[in-house]
């Protein structure tokens, strides 16, 4: 099935790319789109696009290979970027709850506190929130012993997976990881729970039924998204040395690292009709300009 599989996942990887990075740039050259919600929306796609990167690649060049191997330099770096860009986005996921938070609960002081400054500053903080973990994690993960097995049972170095090689008792690196998971995965995500609280009660008190179904709409693609990232995350790294099986873990682990990026353009963005609107009116101004005509 490898050659099906790599056809299948060929074609996932180039959606998700295409669709990402069409976001990214309507979002980047359409004046109407120049607002918090859509610049933290092009964080996110650039986001996705260099989580995409780290493992799926590698995956589709060992789905033809005969010989499936990674060099042990490799494989941490795989590991760190790998960190380093899902915290970045496990951060990045709340504080664009936090922005609908200010657009619903606030929205006459929406400009006022969502502006420039505040955008720009929060999206370097995202980012730079995965350095820590991804540089602590990596570095203590491949001081470890590799002295007996070296075959990984999964589809890229993940840290669980690669924690059972080691040749030594790992409950010190285990309990800081599960600190580290309970830091960088359940502080966003109480962040993004509060922020759903205060927005639901503010939807109920609405007078207005087209205002609370603007109000839901807007917000029920980053609850999907948020459960399905969020759900699958915390299964595999609450628990780094659980029982579940391998084909198990491979299929949560494709949920968050392959479906999750590709249904992120598709769910926040190619259902809206501001995003639409934008993308017809880029086209069109580009094949005017090769016209001649604008």
């Amino acid at each position: 099935m490898q050659i099906s599989l790599f056809v299948l996942f060929l074609v996932i990887y180039t959606v998700t790319f295409l669709g990402n990075f069409l976001i990214v740039t309507v979002t980047s050259v359409d004046p109407a789109l120049r607002t918090p919600m859509y610049f933290f929306l092009r964080n996110l796609s650039l986001l996705e696009v260099c989580f995409t990167l780290v493992m799926m690649p590698k995956m589709l060049v060992d789905l033809v290979s005969s010989r499936k191997i990674i060099s042990f330099v490799g494989c941490g770096t795989q590991m760190y970027f790998f960190f380093f860009f899902g915290s970045s986005e496990c951060f990045l996921l709340s504080m664009m709850a936090y922005d609908r938070f200010v657009a619903i609960c606030n929205p006459l002081r929406y400009t006022v506190i969502m502006n420039r400054s505040l955008c720009l500053w929060m999206a370097v903080g995202c980012w730079m929130s995965g350095v820590p973990v991804s540089m602590l994690q990596t570095a203590w993960m491949m001081a470890l012993p590799f002295c007996g097995p070296n075959t990984i049972d999964h589809f890229f170095c993940d840290g669980p997976s690669v924690l059972k090689l080691v040749t030594q008792d790992t409950t010190i690196y285990e309990m800081q990881a599960l600190a580290s998971t309970l830091l960088f995965i359940m502080l966003p995500f109480s962040l993004i729970l509060v922020s759903y609280i205060h927005i639901i009660s503010t939807i109920v008190r609405m007078p207005s039924a087209t205002g609370r179904q603007k109000a839901f709409s807007t917000c029920l693609s980053h609850v999907i998204v948020v459960s399905l990232f969020y759900g699958t995350a915390s299964l595999t790294y609450l628990r780094p040395k659980s029982n579940q099986s391998p084909e198990s873990k491979k299929l949560v682990s494709l949920s968050y690292t392959v479906i999750t990026p590709m249904l992120n353009p598709i769910i926040y963005s190619l259902r809206n009709n501001e995003v639409k609107g934008a993308v017809k009116r880029t086209f069109t101004r580009k094949v005017l300009r090769k016209l001649n005509l604008f």
